[in-house]
């Protein structure tokens, strides 16, 4: 909405051209996120208090946990309104990609919030039936598959993009559907089995959130593609202040969550981040830098996965517990101590993904 004011006084004065960089806008996404959560964030604490709408914690879990219950949660609205009053106000809004980008992200928020409110309705922690949560999040999935795959113009935008090699894209026709669906519905879930310590899941969200800022605004600009050898991407580059309203939403909330947390996620918000994060992969064909640079996410989904099927098979299991990051506070690992652990790895995956750019 700014953008185009703007744009439109730029006619008269300009000096009003500066806010039609990307870079200027992204930074201004950027900040005004990180302000709009932490001027709201206090309230919304408390009246989350003052409804009583508190964490339902599982008596199978880490023992240290059960002092939690009770510590507000659904404080992922906090980052879903911070991301998209500062993408509506600065991204320019003719541009079927944010739109995308922002439908998904609050759809699935919506699911999580669903769930979020039958889990404090019922005063337990299983909430929104899992058949029934899946379903949910294949429909918007899929939705913004097939409508990816109808609004592409160029052959590249459906192919699969190998990293760290030079010219090497895989075509996936009618593929590309299913592989979209399963980035942004696995995305949406590994954020969601890694958001179970105070800023453990929030961190590396906001750290993939801004390396992905970066492929974003390369695959924008066609000189900058061209010189790299990634897809160019003809106005995928405003996606960049969609990425730089998670960077800043996601420090807002980190503000209030890191250890020990005054508010949590939930669900509403670890399901929409962690679509966003796919969706905006999709977009710029780097599904799989978001594999690598989300190594946690990945890890910890793994574990689950591994856990069970174990369990299933041969009645016995792998892990202490599962998520990992379980694993680790059961064998005496403080909990900080597994948090900023968990961490230091995202940085190092995400330069390691960011090394992609450039080892061709």
């Amino acid at each position: 909405m700014l953008y185009s004011l703007f744009e439109f006084l730029a006619h008269y004065y300009s000096g009003f051209h500066v806010f039609s960089y990307l870079t200027m806008r992204a930074i201004l996404g950027v900040l005004t996120a990180l302000l709009i959560g932490l001027m709201i964030g206090p309230g919304m604490i408390r009246r989350l208090l003052a409804l009583k709408i508190g964490q339902q914690v599982r008596n199978d879990g880490p023992q240290s946990h059960l002092s939690k219950a009770g510590t507000p949660t659904m404080g992922g609205a906090l980052i879903l309104v911070g991301v998209a009053v500062a993408t509506l106000l600065w991204s320019n809004l003719d541009n079927h990609f944010v739109w995308v980008a922002l439908g998904v992200t609050l759809l699935f928020g919506l699911v999580g919030g669903v769930d979020d409110y039958r889990k404090l309705r019922y005063g337990n922690s299983k909430g929104l039936p899992a058949r029934a949560k899946f379903l949910w999040q294949s429909v918007i999935g899929f939705a913004a598959a097939f409508y990816l795959f109808f609004a592409a113009t160029e052959p590249a935008q459906t192919a699969l993009l190998m990293p760290f090699v030079k010219n090497w894209m895989i075509p996936m026709g009618w593929l590309f559907i299913p592989f979209t669906w399963l980035v942004i519905v696995g995305s949406s879930n590994a954020v969601n089995l890694t958001d179970g310590l105070d800023g453990l899941a929030i961190m590396p969200t906001v750290m993939v959130a801004g390396a992905l800022a970066v492929f974003v605004y390369l695959s924008g600009n066609y000189k900058f593609a061209l010189y790299l050898g990634i897809p160019y991407v003809h106005g995928v580059g405003e996606l960049v202040v969609f990425c730089g309203a998670l960077v800043g939403a996601g420090l807002a909330f980190l503000w209030f969550n890191t250890y020990p947390a005054q508010v949590f996620m939930g669900d509403v918000g670890a399901l929409a981040l962690g679509a966003a994060l796919g969706v905006v992969a999709v977009m710029v064909r780097q599904e799989l830098v978001l594999l690598i640079m989300g190594g946690v996410f990945v890890v910890e989904t793994l574990s689950v996965i591994l856990q069970v099927g174990s369990y299933k098979l041969t009645r016995r299991r792998i892990f202490q517990m599962a998520p990992l990051h379980h694993h680790f506070e059961l064998k005496g690992w403080p909990e900080p101590r597994v948090i900023v652990r968990f961490w230091i790895i995202t940085v190092i995956l995400v330069l390691i993904g960011l090394a992609s750019l450039k080892i061709r």
